[in-house]
């Protein structure tokens, strides 16, 4: 689903570099423009990768700044169109275009191996150009004020790919995932600073040993909620810059979904929780949770995200709807113009809820006295503490 969806998944970037100078309208245009999509429908190439508009999924001319830019964002979308061919289709072809061979030379008893190779893509060739084109769509939207892009695509294998085509795109620019360190780093309180990297078990900035040696961070926060959730506390402040005043009290609470895990084996816990106590037996036993459904509300509004503590990527994320308001006067673009900023104001509001619980957690987690509060909230998920 797309960002513009009430319900998406996403992860996120901090973009690094120096942004060239000028409107941003201006130089963003003709390099999207130039890494631009390019259908494949009348081709038999296989794979085809490259920007559109995000509202448009055919318009990948980026002619009108309203389509991709929307201060402060630059929005576009990047469209992977490929063609498959099932294997069991192909090798039913390649058989049958074996034997035809082998028909043709009556003194072979096997197809030699270079020319099976060769028959093969043939073959191969031959079905993918009767083959569709499958297009997938994944969303980008960078805060250029804040350095912050979000991206939709959550798979590892895809967020590769965007990688590269942004390299590609904004030459001396990269992205760097904004893995739970690196979040902890931008939500912490200033006096907990030196705390925090006492904390870092990672000794580069390398991301991939950041997220490797730093589980920590996660585990200790789904645990820590999980155990004030057993316990009835759900009232927080808010505590970052964002839509939300600061100061005003929110909910926030772990239900529905929780995955604990110890090394390669697993378990999932599903539904609405009573007194969480499988859950709490798993943590007991040893297992530390990796996944975990938390719900955020303010007033009459809602949010709830699955987060996996590893890499904090935030799954189905469920954000207040938003309806466009339509008028005889209001044009199409000015619309979705509306609409898109209707739905980052939500999406940031979610996010701000979320960043000062991580950051309520911090104040506690880097405290002086936190092997006292750890037994505290150990005491709060002992199953016979409730019997």
């Amino acid at each position: 689903m797309g960002i513009l969806s009430n319900t998406v998944s996403f992860l996120h970037y901090q973009v690094v570099g120096e942004l060239p100078s000028g409107d941003p309208g201006e130089w963003a245009a003709p390099l999207l423009a130039k890494n631009a999509f390019v259908p494949i429908d009348n081709s038999n190439e296989e794979v085809s990768t490259g920007w559109v508009g995000l509202d448009d999924a055919q318009d990948a001319t980026f002619a009108d700044r309203r389509d991709f830019f929307r201060p402060p964002f630059l929005t576009f979308a990047l469209r992977r169109d490929q063609r498959r061919v099932p294997a069991a289709l192909l090798r039913r072809h390649l058989e049958r275009a074996e034997e035809e061979f082998l028909a043709a030379h009556p003194g072979l008893q096997r197809v030699p191996k270079d020319k099976r190779e060769e028959l093969r893509e043939s073959v191969k060739g031959m079905l993918l150009a009767r083959a569709l084109p499958v297009p997938s769509l994944y969303d980008a939207v960078w805060d250029l004020e804040r350095g912050l892009l979000t991206f939709t695509g959550t798979n590892s294998r895809i967020a590769e790919i965007f990688e590269a085509q942004f390299r590609q795109t904004f030459d001396g620019l990269r992205l760097v995932a904004l893995h739970p360190f690196a979040r902890a780093q931008a939500v912490v309180p200033d006096e907990l600073r030196d705390a925090l990297s006492r904390e870092n078990k990672a000794g580069t900035d390398a991301v991939l040993e950041q997220i490797q040696e730093n589980t920590w961070l996660g585990a200790d926060f789904l645990r820590w909620l999980l155990a004030l959730t057993v316990s009835g506390r759900s009232t927080f402040r808010v505590r970052r810059e964002g839509p939300a005043v600061a100061g005003e009290t929110f909910i926030a609470f772990l239900d529905q979904r929780l995955q604990l895990a110890a090394g390669p084996q697993r378990i999932t816990v599903a539904g609405p929780q009573d007194h969480y106590a499988e859950a709490r037996l798993a943590v007991e036993s040893g297992k530390e949770i990796a996944e975990a459904t938390i719900f955020l509300e303010k007033g009459e509004d809602a949010w709830k995200t699955t987060l996996k503590a590893e890499q904090f990527v935030f799954r189905s994320f469920k954000a207040p709807g938003v309806k466009p308001e339509k008028d005889a006067i209001t044009d199409e673009k000015s619309e979705l113009e509306a609409v898109f900023y209707e739905r980052m104001q939500v999406l940031a509001a979610g996010l701000q809820l979320f960043d000062s619980l991580l950051a309520e957690f911090l104040g506690e987690r880097l405290a002086a006295d936190w092997p006292r509060r750890a037994q505290e909230l150990q005491e709060m998920l002992d199953l016979e503490e409730k019997q």
